[in-house]
């Protein structure tokens, strides 16, 4: 029984990359390569996901409880657009003033102000949702493919596994079964590299789409203040608000006049 301790013993990772060749050993380079790559990205998209939720919580709330559009474009000045919301409102207070100063003189500025707004809260929309989407196409590939890479590098391990077994001429179970076995390591490691990139893939998928949902909301309501002077349904509220609502509407009309 001892030696076939000792054989059973033998079998492992460290054997598995001592025995394979050339492609054995690049299919597992490209396995750790895909991990270390998608682990990567999930840290920077996940640090960067915390970031944009806090900077644009601080800058919705400064911007609610501006009393103009004026105190807006301040705070834009003091600190920069560092987050989708302050991106969306500065680049749509700037298309508000530069279409007053030089009209539709050129094609970009064509149509009347409330045109050439939406045309560029569009556009910037656009350029967040791209920016929101970067990186997720490795993390999509990896998912998809690493299953599939560890199941070939299974199939190339357990053909020269049986190729060597037959050459020795001894077929019995427990020479088959351990370099089928070892060889059935790339097939886990397939897995537990594509598990964690699909999770994500999964996870940071819901945030984009539930951010640019709120997003495009505000949006909405942000052309409604440049081009009405108020947010849409802001003359239908209860008595108990209407004058506040009210001189937040009148000071948001005077600042953009």
């Amino acid at each position: 029984m001892e030696p076939t301790a000792n054989t059973a013993t033998a079998f492992g990772l460290a054997h598995l990359l001592a025995q394979s060749d050339a492609v054995g050993r690049t299919l597992l380079f490209i396995l750790l390569a895909m991990s270390v790559a998608s682990w990567a990205l999930i840290a920077l998209k996940g640090y960067a996901l915390a970031r944009r939720k806090r900077r644009s919580a601080a800058f919705l709330s400064d911007f609610w409880n501006a009393h103009s559009l004026d105190e807006v474009q301040h705070e834009l000045d003091a600190h920069g657009a560092r987050d989708p919301f302050s991106h969306l409102t500065a680049q749509a207070l700037h298309a508000q003033a530069h279409h007053a100063r030089h009209g539709g003189a050129r094609l970009a500025e064509a149509g009347t102000a409330s045109e050439y707004i939406t045309r560029t809260i569009k556009k910037v929309l656009d350029e967040e949702t791209m920016r929101l989407e970067s990186g997720l196409t490795l993390l999509a590939t990896v998912g998809a493919t690493a299953p599939f890479v560890g199941l070939f590098g299974t199939v190339w391990g357990v053909h020269h596994a049986l190729v060597a077994i037959g050459m020795s001429g001894a077929g019995t179970l427990d020479r088959v079964a351990g370099p089928v076995g070892e060889a059935l390591i790339m097939t886990g490691i397939g897995l537990a590299v594509a598990i964690p990139a699909v999770v994500a893939y999964n996870a940071f998928t819901r945030s984009n789409r539930v951010l640019a949902a709120r997003l495009d909301a505000f949006a909405f309501e942000l052309h409604s203040f440049l081009t009405l002077g108020q947010a849409p349904g802001a003359a239908v509220h209860g008595e108990g608000r209407g004058e506040s609502r009210a001189a937040n509407v009148r000071a948001l009309q005077q600042a953009a006049a």
